[in-house]
């Protein structure tokens, strides 16, 4: 079987402001592995990350509690089948890669809880999302997954959403990073 070649659904460069306060990457081609496993199994015991939250494994894998029973493994582009692989699949276990089935990008900056609380109304307080926080909740109207995820010493969220709503969304956010001084790359525009 032939390999496909990926493509992001972003149509559009990373968007930041000239102060640093807020930036939007695509983050798309991190491999993005989804593992089901019932309570009991080798793999539940091993992923071992409580629902809402995350870890960092040794090999550089992000293994985050997505929902009961479900953890979203995020690592480098093109590491699906090592990523995959790693998983015990003895007993009630299900392993999907997802790395072409879902958009993520990365908002990231001291504005960048400012800029997320325009278009999604869950609470980004330190208190409710720490650092390494994982939670559901519509941003822009569209269901994503979120996951807190600092990174270079600044606040920043991972969002994950179906690939087809990628490049709306990242435009949205775009968009709402302009109040923060970001520019719009020519061509990316939602009005």
């Amino acid at each position: 079987m032939p390999d496909i070649e990926f493509k992001s659904p972003i149509a559009h460069g990373p968007v930041s402001a000239p102060d640093g306060s807020v930036s939007l990457e695509d983050e798309t081609s991190t491999t993005k592995v989804v593992v089901r496993a019932a309570t009991g199994t080798a793999a539940a015991a091993d992923l071992g990350v409580p629902y809402g939250q995350s870890r960092l494994r040794a090999d550089g894998t992000l293994v985050c509690g997505t929902r009961p029973g479900e953890w979203t493994l995020f690592a480098a582009a093109g590491r699906a089948t090592e990523v995959a692989a790693s998983v015990d699949t003895d007993g009630f276990v299900n392993v999907v890669d997802v790395t072409h089935g879902r958009a993520m990008m990365r908002v990231s900056g001291p504005k960048a809880t400012a800029m997320l609380a325009k278009v999604c109304d869950i609470d980004l307080t330190d208190d409710m999302a720490p650092d390494g926080a994982v939670f559901s909740g519509s941003v822009a109207k569209v269901t994503c997954d979120l996951l807190r995820s600092d990174w270079r010493g600044e606040v920043s969220y991972l969002i994950s959403c179906e690939r087809s709503f990628g490049n709306y969304l990242f435009a949205t956010l775009a968009d709402a990073s302009t109040e923060f001084g970001a520019e719009l790359p020519t061509g990316l525009d939602i009005h």
